[in-house]
């Protein structure tokens, strides 16, 4: 499971009118799981694979990306439209979730993320045994 760690986020898309209070950027994300693993869709367009950064501290997983762009000596701006700076979305990754071996791949400005599930949180089949012996539900340990 993944939980969302952006209160203001709400703001932030109020704020793409002008600028938000916030000193990161918003990116658009999709999450979702699909058998064993949970899959990560970010959108970067126009920032390349190597001014994204991605780390995983206490179970917060943290995307940062930068996209710049200056204009040239000569250059006159008709539009300046598309944001640059620096873009940052943080999520709280479950227990269930094996943050020891997350995937990460750019393609054509998407950033997708393979988070595969913990072994411990994959469901299990219990067989239920009979033996001549019964469980001791009384929680005293006979052998002492």
């Amino acid at each position: 499971m993944l939980l969302q760690n952006d209160p203001f986020r709400e703001l932030d898309l109020l704020g793409r009118l002008g600028r938000s209070g916030s000193e990161y950027l918003s990116m658009p994300m999709d999450a979702y799981r699909r058998g064993d693993h949970v899959w990560v869709h970010i959108d970067l367009p126009g920032v390349p694979p190597d001014a994204v950064e991605i780390s995983v501290e206490r179970n917060v997983l943290t995307v940062t990306a930068e996209r710049e762009w200056l204009p040239e000596g000569d250059d006159v701006m008709y539009l300046n439209e598309r944001p640059i700076g620096v873009y940052r979305r943080q999520v709280h990754l479950g227990e269930g979730l094996d943050a020891e071996r997350i995937e990460a791949h750019s393609e054509n400005g998407v950033v997708t993320l393979r988070i595969p599930m913990a072994e411990r949180a994959k469901p299990r089949r219990i067989e239920v045994v009979t033996t001549r012996k019964p469980i001791d539900t009384t929680g005293v340990d006979a052998s002492e």
